[in-house]
């Protein structure tokens, strides 16, 4: 499984590609960070965003993106700008038909450390750790994104499961509503005869 995992912002936005299964090492497959000038239009930022995610998607051809859930921030601008460049990265992925997961950054960090109050640091720690790499990546942003492409990978089989017991239960209430319907069907037809019969006598 290739995932590429999308931390989003509008001045920086992280993105990081790992590839692997649940339970065997995994291996990073291309890091970086999309950057835009704090003083350009917001309009060319997100075209700038959906160049460089364009690009990424291009090189690395991911299966899956997995992009960071927006959550409330009192910095209402800040979380306005990291909902819209999440947008940007739904949309790409969305229009080459990639399937996109959000993950909320306590679901990352629990996933990533064990504890879904963990810092930046040590969530960079661990990426590094877990990929094996010679240092942290840089800057955090870049380091989230790969968290985020680790995350998915770890709970998407879990994830699978859920889904498919889902989809296995609206498959057998289907077909208990047809046979439902089938019996009140063939109820009908052997009692109309009965009553047709009734009324000739």
């Amino acid at each position: 499984m290739r995932v590429l995992g999308v931390d989003p912002g509008l001045t920086r936005c992280g993105v990081g590609v790992v590839e692997g299964v649940a339970g065997r090492p995994l291996t990073m497959r291309g890091v970086g960070v999309v950057r835009t000038p704090a003083d350009a239009e917001l309009g060319h930022r997100l075209v700038a965003i959906e160049r460089g995610i364009e690009q990424w998607l291009d090189e690395h051809r991911p299966e899956f993106v997995a992009v960071e859930r927006v959550f409330s921030q009192h910095n209402v601008r800040t979380v306005m700008g990291t909902a819209q460049a999440s947008a940007v990265a739904m949309l790409c992925a969305s229009r080459r038909g990639i399937p996109v997961a959000l993950h909320t950054p306590s679901e990352v960090k629990a996933a990533v450390t064990g504890s879904g109050r963990a810092d930046k640091a040590q969530v960079g720690a661990m990426v590094t750790r877990l990929l094996r790499l010679d240092a942290p990546p840089k800057p955090a942003d870049a380091a989230d994104a790969l968290a985020l492409a680790i995350c998915h990978i770890w709970r998407a089989p879990a994830q699978n499961r859920l889904q498919q017991a889902a989809a296995q239960n609206r498959l057998q209430q289907a077909v208990a509503a047809h046979a439902a319907r089938t019996r009140t069907a063939q109820t009908a037809q052997t009692a109309t005869p009965a009553a047709q019969k009734g009324r000739t006598a």
